[in-house]
């Protein structure tokens, strides 16, 4: 969660992450991902998407400023790697997300 707060105190392309806070690419562009490890070397993610726009635009989502919206996570053993099944959950989160107007907000 701290670097949650790090990258909403500093927003991209402000906040250059230092591996923590990365942007996602080809099937997962327009995500960002919050990077952390645990015990064991155990590997979270956070997947994000930024909630920006028109002041107009952000308003139409119920939103007064720009945001992050966390749109799931998950967690996987060091030196693994996500399923394509896995992102496709992912985006289908971010689909529902998107498609709500207002947004559902949790603060």
């Amino acid at each position: 969660m701290a670097v949650l707060d790090d990258v909403a105190e500093a927003p991209p392309p402000r906040y250059s992450g230092g591996g923590r806070w990365e942007a996602m690419h080809g099937a997962m562009g327009g995500y960002y991902e919050i990077r952390a490890q645990g015990p064991g070397r155990e590997q979270f993610r956070l997947f994000c998407i930024l909630e920006n726009g028109t002041p107009g635009g952000l308003a139409q989502r119920g939103l007064a400023r720009p945001a992050i919206a966390v749109i799931t996570g998950m967690r996987k053993p060091w030196l693994t790697v996500f399923s394509d099944r896995d992102y496709e959950a992912v985006r289908r989160l971010g689909d529902d997300h998107r498609s709500q107007l207002p947004r559902r907000i949790r603060e």
